[in-house]
């Protein structure tokens, strides 16, 4: 059971708390004096691909790699720095990003002349984007958290999802996790971010192309495959499966697909849900003894779910991609010519050694 609690933060944006424990020291108001951020977020539609492309100017002074003691995602306790959550205690919390890259309040100043003769349309990137604090201590990654904590993320994965699908033009709800300087990674607290999208990224619109070209269920048969091939399969439980893509892209590279259509985490049932979070604990437990002498794999964890489009849905099932740019031990693998400039890439490794690694150290 966990309890949900709504509130604002000074600016007004909201926090919600996902608790699976009772917290008698919770505190809901924010006594902070801080100034609203107006977020130029604006997107722009590349005329030779189609995609759309968003400027966020005003994260250009977003928080980076702040010292411990003014970590902005640890609880706000006496005599320390107020911080982004004012509660002294919490277990699972999401809040609007203060520096985000898609909002509700987004604007754009007019253009002064005719984007090339109309060729580019220019929009404000009008979505949300949250933080997700997987635990209050600063110390721990998404492995060291108990099942019943993952629990919880999933059920705050699942509730964002609905509630950010709900928001009037928004197509596709995007949860993820960097993890790793290596990455990019800006605050070291154990955290995840949830994107919701005006347009459907480039991977999920191919993800649709390919659903409707395909004649049959592709998911499916897909999964039928690798379980007939059968050495890229890492585990099978009763509602996932874990396997490393034929066509992996990255060195170490995983992907979790319920073994039923499902679209997205608010459609996944309790038993599904409970399952999935001792999957999650294993995966991420093996990626960190992935690599001999490295304690902590740098990754990227990609949940892509169905489009909010009801047209757009069928076939389509939720899955995890967790990959890492490191191709070996404190070695990472840089996107040059043919995969920044090209999108071909050259995997340094084989799908099915990631996938005999995977099943070596999956229960040491």
């Amino acid at each position: 059971m966990v309890d949900i609690t709504h509130a604002q933060l000074a600016d007004g944006r909201e926090i919600i708390y996902f608790d699976d424990q009772p917290h008698p020291d919770r505190v809901l108001d924010d006594a902070r004096d801080i100034p609203t951020v107006a977020p130029a977020s604006e997107m722009r539609r590349d005329p030779l691909t189609g995609d759309w492309v968003a400027f966020a100017a005003h994260r250009m002074n977003r928080t980076f790699l702040p010292p411990a003691h003014e970590n902005p995602l640890a609880p706000t306790r006496p005599d320390q720095l107020p911080t982004e959550i004012p509660s002294p205690s919490y277990d699972v919390v999401v809040f609007e990003n203060r520096f985000p890259s898609f909002s509700t309040a987004a604007t754009i100043a007019e253009p002064d002349r005719d984007e090339l003769l109309g060729m580019v349309p220019r929009l404000p990137a009008h979505a949300r984007c949250e933080v997700v604090c997987f635990s209050e201590d600063p110390t721990l990654s998404f492995r060291d958290l108990a099942e019943s904590r993952i629990r919880t993320v999933i059920e705050a994965w699942a509730h964002r999802t609905a509630a950010l699908s709900a928001i009037d033009g928004v197509q596709q709800v995007f949860p993820f996790e960097n993890r790793g300087k290596e990455i990019g990674v800006t605050l070291q607290h154990p955290h995840g971010q949830i994107y919701s999208y005006p347009f459907l990224s480039p991977r999920l619109r191919s993800i649709v192309d390919s659903v409707r070209a395909y004649g049959g269920d592709l998911f499916q048969d897909l999964l039928d495959g690798e379980r007939e091939a059968g050495d890229r399969i890492i585990a099978e439980t009763q509602y996932f499966t874990i396997f490393v893509p034929a066509a992996a892209k990255w060195p170490l590279e995983a992907m979790v697909l319920p073994n039923e259509d499902v679209p997205d985490f608010s459609a996944l049932s309790e038993a599904q849900r409970a399952v999935l979070a001792r999957v999650l604990k294993k995966l991420y437990s093996a990626v960190d003894r992935f690599f001999e002498g490295v304690e902590k794999t740098p990754y990227i964890a990609s949940w892509t779910q169905a489009p909010v489009d009801p047209e757009l849905r069928s076939g389509i099932r939720m899955h995890l991609q967790l990959f890492s740019l490191m191709r070996s031990p404190n070695r990472m693998k840089y996107l040059a010519g043919s995969e920044s400039a090209q999108g071909v890439w050259i995997n340094d490794t084989t799908p099915e050694r990631i996938a005999a690694r995977f099943r070596e150290v999956w229960d040491a």
